[in-house]
């Protein structure tokens, strides 16, 4: 399992990646738009975990991209904010699979990030 995760907070990134490694996956973590777009060049991820609320690009652009440059990597979106409500991502973002609060547990996003690769 590869999962590349998009996540600002560097703190909050190393502690999913670690739960998620723990799963035996294989995890990049990045911080923003530009580093997102360069490991989705490079690797063929199952995962790609974006936060929404990203301080260098745009998270809309890395989803698109990424649904166009790897169309199989199930996205699930974090937020810390409340501007995308409901099922509203489902329709900006064709790929998403999930829709997450930033405060959810690392042990859940590690479920989430496996439940989804093993159904690619």
């Amino acid at each position: 399992m590869r999962v590349l995760i998009v996540e600002c907070d560097p703190n909050l990134g190393r502690i999913w990646s670690r739960h998620i490694a723990r799963l035996g996956a294989t995890v990049h973590l990045v911080c923003c738009q530009a580093d997102a777009v360069e490991a989705l060049q490079d690797v063929d991820f199952d995962v790609l975990v974006l936060d929404l609320d990203l301080s260098q690009g745009s998270a809309v652009a890395v989803a698109d991209y990424a649904s166009y440059r790897r169309p199989g990597c199930k996205l699930i979106t974090v937020t810390s904010t409340s501007f995308f409500s409901g099922p509203s991502i489902f329709t900006y973002m064709a790929n998403a699979c999930a829709f997450v609060p930033g405060a959810t547990r690392p042990e859940d996003m590690a479920a989430l990030v496996e439940h989804h690769a093993n159904c690619a």
